[in-house]
């Protein structure tokens, strides 16, 4: 991947991931619910979707749920999934109609053969989007992501079918979820939180970061056009010594 690095342009922010943090103690500071955190973080997806164009972002990619995410209550993961769920019905007519292509990244085998099915009609049905590549991360994480690469490619040695010399970073990278994406150029996270969290840990290698001190449900446009701006004046050299 170094080669398509140095080919980007650095000074624009056109593949965008996001931390989408904070829904839950949004909610709870407001006395209600955690999973009403969730549905207006839902309203500030669609919001972001519609921003991107005018922002000259291209790839959008979104950390909805991740691998460790399992670990919460019963009724806060059920709904979540209904969330999901309802987010894909209501959603693919208007991501058809302004170009948007959606897809999903993470394993699949833990959600229900419904939901499953869902996920590959809306991935079928936007696919000739060209205005904006949104990406979604489900039951994700990036050591799991990275796990998965690797069995394959050892299965694959195992067979012959490559040697060990052959095992390089454009080997990895084309054995990962987002082997068909370029890699972040800004990751922007929310809550006020400063990790990562396990969110694309190979492909953000090089990415810059900005952390902001807002929960999700108030991330908006604003937010959004500030993050960009921070990120036009970072000089990104990815290891090399600026001139």
């Amino acid at each position: 991947m170094a080669n398509s690095r140095a080919k980007r342009n650095v000074t624009q922010a056109r593949h965008v991931a996001m931390i989408m943090d904070g829904n839950g103690r949004w909610a709870t500071a407001r006395g209600l619910p955690r999973l009403f955190g969730h549905k207006r973080g839902v309203e500030t997806v669609r919001d972001t979707v519609k921003a991107c164009p005018d922002l000259g972002v291209t790839h959008l990619t979104l950390y909805a749920f991740s691998t460790e995410n399992w670990k919460r209550s019963a009724d806060e993961v059920s709904g979540l999934m209904r969330l999901l769920r309802r987010y894909i019905q209501k959603e693919v007519a208007s991501l058809v109609e302004h170009g948007v292509r959606l897809r999903f990244i993470g394993r699949r085998d833990r959600f229900t053969k419904s939901l499953r099915a869902l996920m590959d009609m809306a991935e079928n049905r936007t696919a000739r989007g060209t205005k904006l590549n949104l990406t979604i991360a489900v039951d994700y994480g990036g050591r799991d992501e990275m796990i998965r690469a690797v069995q394959t490619i050892a299965r694959r040695v195992a067979s012959g079918e490559l040697s060990p010399e052959q095992v390089d970073e454009d080997l990895i990278t084309a054995h990962l979820d987002t082997a068909d994406l370029p890699e972040p150029d800004l990751v922007i996270r929310t809550s006020g939180e400063c990790r990562t969290s396990n969110f694309l840990l190979w492909q953000a290698a090089y990415s810059e970061y900005d952390f902001l001190n807002i929960n999700w449900p108030d991330f908006d446009r604003a937010a959004f056009q500030a993050s960009i701006d921070g990120f036009m004046t970072r000089d990104r050299r990815f290891g090399a010594v600026s001139k």
